[in-house]
């Protein structure tokens, strides 16, 4: 398989309404259209083989794939967070973000890794059809998109052991070591308190 990369100086960093308006969309409506996105199967591709292969772009590894309810690999399993967000376009929602995690191991007992995957679905009944005068012809066209997802992923370092990096503990810390999941979570409060405290 050709590897897919960008030239030196590019920098591949598109918001969620890009990557879904911009790239999703048109996998999904127009099948010629030319996309540097490759395909992949995620069943075949544990997310540490994804390089070379994806679309890299710093840590974050882009690609497209089949939707399915089963995301498992030959070494583990992608699993859902729980954690989905609507993305707006122009005051309208035109997609989801669901948030996964990889564990090694069969389900439900498998190990969480520092592997984090986002999965981008189109929101088909946002986008008027070329057919919108027949019923028949949207059902068609809905179907059709919800057979591919856009995804990223990318794993979280852990601070430890790096020089420079501020590790220390919370004068609370009770000693207990945080999961991956959970420092996740921690940084996606973070970004929203962030958010929070912007004037209007």
């Amino acid at each position: 398989m050709m590897s897919v990369n960008l030239p030196p100086g590019f920098c591949f960093s598109p918001t969620d309404e890009e990557l879904l308006l911009h790239f999703l969309y048109p996998k999904t409506s127009l099948p010629c259209h030319p996309n540097i996105i490759p395909d992949l199967d995620l069943s075949l591709h544990d997310p540490w083989h994804l390089n070379g292969k994806a679309l890299s772009s710093g840590n974050e590894q882009y690609f497209f794939s089949r939707a399915k309810e089963n995301r498992s690999t030959e070494n583990g399993y992608w699993k859902e967070i729980g954690l989905t967000e609507a993305i707006v376009s122009a005051s309208e929602k035109v997609g989801l973000k669901k948030y996964l995690v990889f564990n090694l191991g069969e389900a439900p007992q498998g190990t969480e890794t520092s592997w984090f995957m986002q999965e981008y679905h189109i929101c088909s009944s946002s986008f008027s059809t070329a057919s919108s005068g027949s019923t028949r012809g949207r059902r068609k066209s809905d179907q059709c998109r919800s057979k591919w997802v856009l995804c990223k992923a990318y794993e979280k370092k852990s601070c430890e052991g790096q020089q420079g990096v501020n590790c220390e503990k919370d004068e609370n810390d009770s000693g207990t070591e945080l999961s991956w999941l959970d420092e996740f979570y921690m940084s996606l409060d973070d970004d929203i308190e962030e958010v929070m405290s912007l004037p209007n």
